[in-house]
């Protein structure tokens, strides 16, 4: 995941590149012996994505927040297109001539306001400081392993069922006892 320091190291790379000219070594272009670690070090192979791209390391948690107002702008288009197609049907009750609810009228319409309302919450500062701040806490969860979670609903189902064969027990018990009492039927 590339740093600051990196991303500071290489703009002053790209500013001497630009300021010495085509076909000439400046001298810092020549590596001295303190230089040959480093230049070693420069032969290995990078996971670090360039500057300029935008790769899922380096948008941290922000590329959460854009899912999440990806996702609500779907939610809120399929809402949309219900409430259309229910409102197309009561009009149509009303005034016959309508006709059918079209798909190819409904689909983009609730697409429209699904995107219409995702860029409308994404330029309330408000509100994408929320989700930013959502993203960042959620980041910091230790979320349980596969075999924690396992064991956790293994332990929830038998203890429902443990508990429902006994208050059924119970539940039995105490009519048999009432009806001994009471003379029931």
């Amino acid at each position: 995941m590339a740093t600051e320091e990196d991303v500071k190291q290489e703009k002053a790379e790209d500013e001497l590149e630009q300021e010495t000219p085509a076909g000439e070594t400046s001298a810092a272009d020549a590596p001295s012996l303190g230089d040959k670690a480093i230049v070693e070090a420069d032969d290995e192979v990078h996971d670090v994505a360039l500057v300029g791209s935008a790769s899922p390391s380096q948008m941290g948690t922000r590329r959460f927040v854009y899912a999440g107002y990806f996702a609500g702008a779907i939610g809120i288009a399929f809402v949309m297109s219900k409430i259309l197609l229910f409102s197309w049907f009561k009009l149509q009750a009303w005034k016959p001539g309508l006709g059918e609810p079209r798909e190819d009228v409904v689909m983009p319409v609730a697409a429209l306001i699904g995107a219409g309302a995702a860029v409308y919450f994404w330029y309330r500062t408000r509100a994408r400081k929320l989700a930013d701040e959502v993203a960042t806490e959620m980041s910091k969860v230790t979320w349980p392993s596969r075999t924690e979670v396992t064991n956790g609903t293994f332990v929830v189902i038998v203890t429902t069922v443990v508990s429902t064969v006994f208050f059924a027990l119970m539940d039995r018990f105490w009519g048999f006892l009432t009806n001994l009492v009471y003379g029931g039927s």
